[in-house]
């Protein structure tokens, strides 16, 4: 059996079950002036895109409700409406500023399905590229990124402004 380690995740996946510090929810309460800093890209009326802080790819984006909760069930159809519309919206930034192959969307439901927040559902959007993964994040467990936070947030952020 093969592994692959991703030791850049242990700080998320190693929080006590039912933690009140959601990282989804701090960066939510945050004043909107303090989105650049925060990684905000949007904020929807129940939604918000921001950045990954930790990219698997450059333009590695998610999707989060502000209602916090691990599970699908408990989002409104509204939610997940708006959820699905931003990603569109996404998309299409992704497709403007980085000119990518394909797209992973997904979602990882509870910590053994490999959420690195495991109390507060979250739509990922990444942007792929064929060779994008290498062997520096297999065997050297390091992954690189071809740009800073600040530089894909400032390429993403015009797509969202009203």
């Amino acid at each position: 059996m093969d592994y692959l380690w991703s030791p850049w995740r242990y700080r998320y996946v190693s929080r006590e079950p039912g933690s009140d510090d959601c990282i989804f929810c701090e960066k939510a309460k945050a004043e909107a002036r303090e989105d650049r800093k925060n990684l905000i890209l949007f904020r929807g009326r129940l939604n918000f895109v921001l950045l990954n802080l930790y990219p698997y790819t450059a333009g590695h984006s998610m999707i989060a409700p502000y209602q916090h909760g691990g599970e699908l069930e408990a989002l409104s159809g509204e939610t997940l409406g708006e959820m699905m519309a931003l990603a569109q919206r996404l998309q299409a930034a992704l497709k403007a500023s980085y000119h990518p192959e394909g797209y992973n969307l997904g979602m990882n439901l509870g910590r053994c399905a490999g959420a690195g927040v495991s109390g507060h559902v979250h739509l990922h959007v990444l942007p792929r590229w064929t060779g994008d993964a290498n062997f520096m994040t297999v065997v050297g467990e390091t992954r690189v990124e071809p740009e800073g936070l600040e530089t894909t947030y400032d390429k993403l952020a015009p797509f969202f402004r009203r």
